[in-house]
């Protein structure tokens, strides 16, 4: 990405292709960044970033994923540069997400009625969920269940295999609904179960 002053013809064409999507991006942004001000500083840099390699957008791609793929690698850049990098976990360094001696997926025959229990939660607590998750995991769940992407734009972004978006989503949204449950408990929509089957 260069410096130079945008044009007029840059900015006609990100206002009139990439500019629809920033409560989008702002969303996304959310999901990842430590405070409501990196959210709001990363969806503006990466929407400068959009606006300036606007030229390199191909007419007829998945506009949505190009602006997602753009947020991931500021989001990367910014953890490098303040040397905050956080490694990702690989799927075995997370198999008690829920705690200690609780694999998961323990709580998957708990949920007495998943939807409506999930419908009871507010983004927030969601939010605060999914950033406990690896970072892997997180960033797919947001593309493929948050963002509705397909698969193969997922793995496009993630620039990972199409079959390891479909472990990773899988995996997550059974580690999402252990920690969804646990919260759950704490707030006495559901009985506290003692020992989850192991």
């Amino acid at each position: 990405m260069t410096n130079d002053p945008v044009s007029d013809e840059q900015q006609r064409r990100f206002t009139q292709l990439a500019w629809p999507y920033l409560a989008t991006v702002l969303r996304t942004a959310r999901y990842v960044a430590s405070s409501e001000a990196d959210a709001e500083d990363l969806a503006q840099d990466t929407m400068i970033k959009a606006m300036r390699a606007i030229d390199s957008f191909r007419d007829g791609t998945d506009m949505k994923a190009w602006l997602t793929t753009i947020l991931k690698r500021t989001f990367i850049d910014k953890l490098r540069a303040d040397q905050r990098r956080i490694q990702p976990q690989g799927l075995g360094d997370v198999d008690h997400v829920a705690g200690p001696n609780v694999p998961v997926g323990a709580f998957d025959d708990d949920w007495p009625e998943p939807e409506e229990l999930l419908n009871q939660f507010e983004d927030e607590a969601v939010i605060e969920a999914l950033k406990r998750l690896p970072e892997d995991i997180r960033w797919t769940l947001i593309l493929v269940d948050v963002e509705q992407m397909d698969q193969t734009s997922a793995a496009g972004v993630l620039e990972v295999p199409v079959g390891t978006i479909k472990s990773r989503a899988h995996y997550g949204r059974k580690m999402l609904r252990d920690l969804l449950y646990q919260m759950a408990q704490k707030r006495g929509w559901v009985t506290a179960v003692e020992n989850p089957s192991l």
